[in-house]
């Protein structure tokens, strides 16, 4: 806290907060709280899949990894890639373990065992609770291998693909609703790349084959891997205008970094903290452009469907580069160790789905397990990592509908955005549980605030608790040997005067604080 000249704290900045429980942005899709799993580094072997733990059950699930992500309370779970998808064959991981073939997966450079293939995902997925998102090679695979995995996972048995189903032990169909078509497939690194006509026209005619195998599902079409591709915005354009009447969603993939990358991406530029944890006016950028992309192509085909945004990879990723397995198995790659200041910027990116809630209707952080992750683990141990706890917050109790929160807060200056609001919030209302929840960033690295939520049309029966992380170090983060040094802390909720609640928010802190409302 800043000091005046008699020595004694200097009164924080003051901000406020209005909430209405009426004004409503959108309904809240619990499938934004979702994870990514990829065939990729330790994320399934030594990561939710390893017997050869201690820790883990009879059919390899690792379980103090399952414990965790259960925690976090993951409602869907996109798999197997990723940029692995896009040269891998699901015929690989089916049958007896022992018949699996040993392959190299040139995505990144090491050996797949196919130990861990549809059934075990399945398994993993079930027993997690999670919604499974099966992403389709569109890369070396055809529509009809697409089509035929659509009969293996989701048709009931008469077929030759859902006759094997059967014979690999799942009598009944999975029913997996949710299929990304392809990854990815603009990138120069990726299996398969194509131009933006190119691919629309075989992710229309791959949806096409795979919802007359099961009409019942739901596709998404890839949008550009990132807004610093060079056709960035008009490969969107391009597939959604010619792809839209057939998808359901459209993909966006970001990943942010302290600092911005420059366009050669070779640069090694300063850290600017200041202007990371603003990353949130980006993200709302990149929303509110691919939402406009969506309304043109709905106007261009005179269509009467919606389609959605699906922001199916995001985190942060900028220290941990360079994929490369040696054509080992499970390799150490993408080991990405966060941070005080990556959590909030996690928590800011959570705030973005909230407020854009109308539109970005699926959401799947990248990844879930040691590779860019929340939870690292080595064979005898796991701890989890700072982004962990944002992530936890909002996926449990984040429900109902995002409100339109009205905010006025001091501003301060960024190199990359200019001058941006030292306050970052969202909000959320369950009129059936009478629910509320506020999340609140202080992006200041040296300033408190002081915060005043009001709920103007009427105050809540209470602010029944709250949580902060929160700390001087905006570098300072978790490991083995220290797991705990930077976590969500509960904290004393504020007390009611009235409809205000007014609380103090450190430098560098998120705080959620959730209250309980009549209910109708």
């Amino acid at each position: 806290m800043t000091q005046s000249q008699s020595g004694s704290p200097a009164t924080p900045a003051q901000a406020s907060v209005a909430l209405h429980t009426g004004r409503t942005i959108g309904e809240i899709s619990p499938l934004i709280f979702g994870g990514f799993a990829e065939h990729m580094g330790r994320c399934i072997y030594e990561g939710i899949y390893d017997p050869e733990s201690p820790l883990s059950d009879e059919r390899g699930l690792r379980t103090d990894v399952m414990a965790a992500l259960r925690e976090t309370n993951y409602r869907i779970m996109r798999y197997p890639g990723g940029n692995f998808v896009s040269g891998y064959r699901w015929t690989d991981g089916i049958g007896p373990k022992a018949d699996r073939p040993r392959r190299r997966a040139l995505a990144w450079r090491s050996i797949e065992t196919n130990q861990f293939g549809p059934h075990e995902f399945m398994d993993f997925a079930r027993e997690l609770g999670t919604e499974p998102m099966w992403a389709v090679n569109l890369g070396t695979g055809s529509i009809q291998e697409a089509a035929d995995l659509v009969e293996y996972m989701n048709l009931p048995t008469g077929t030759l693909y859902s006759d094997l189903r059967a014979a690999n032990g799942q009598q009944e169909p999975y029913g997996v609703k949710y299929w990304c078509l392809g990854n990815e497939m603009d990138g120069p690194w990726q299996i398969g790349q194509m131009d933006a006509a190119t691919y629309a026209e075989k992710a229309v005619q791959a949806s096409k084959l795979m919802r007359w195998m099961d009409p019942s599902i739901k596709t998404i079409a890839c949008g550009s891997s990132a807004t610093s591709m060079p056709g960035y915005p008009d490969w969107d354009l391009t597939v959604l205008n010619h792809a839209y009447d057939q998808i359901d969603y459209f993909s966006m993939h970001h990943y942010a970094a302290n600092p911005y990358p420059t366009v050669s991406n070779t640069e090694r530029l300063p850290l600017d903290t200041d202007s990371y944890l603003a990353s949130s006016i980006h993200f709302a950028e990149h929303a509110d452009t691919l939402a406009a992309a969506i309304r043109v192509a709905k106007a261009k085909n005179r269509s009467k469907r919606d389609v959605h945004l699906c922001w199916d990879e995001w985190n942060v990723w900028y220290r941990a580069k360079g994929g490369d397995g040696d054509w080992s198995e499970a390799p150490h790659i993408l080991e990405e160790e966060y941070n005080l200041e990556d959590a909030l910027v996690v928590a800011t990116w959570l705030n973005t789905f909230l407020n854009k809630a109308d539109v970005v209707k699926i959401a799947c952080i990248a990844q879930i397990v040691n590779v860019i992750a929340p939870l690292m683990t080595r064979r005898d141990a796991m701890f989890r990592q700072t982004i962990f706890y944002p992530l936890t917050l909002f996926s449990n109790h984040a429900a109902g509908h995002a409100l339109a929160a009205l905010v006025r807060a001091p501003i301060h200056d960024t190199k990359r955005y200019g001058g941006v609001s030292q306050l970052d919030v969202s909000a959320s209302f369950d009129e059936a549980t009478g629910r509320g929840a506020t999340f609140l960033v202080n992006r200041s690295q040296t300033e408190p605030l002081q915060v005043t939520v009001t709920w103007e049309n009427g105050a809540p029966q209470a602010v029944t608790h709250a949580w902060q992380m929160s700390g001087p170090d905006p570098l300072a983060g978790n490991s083995f040997e220290a797991p705990d040094a930077v976590t969500a802390q509960a904290i004393a909720a504020p007390v009611l005067d009235g409809a205000h609640a007014t609380l103090l928010l450190p430098p560098l802190s998120f705080t959620t604080l959730l209250s309980q409302h009549p209910q109708p």
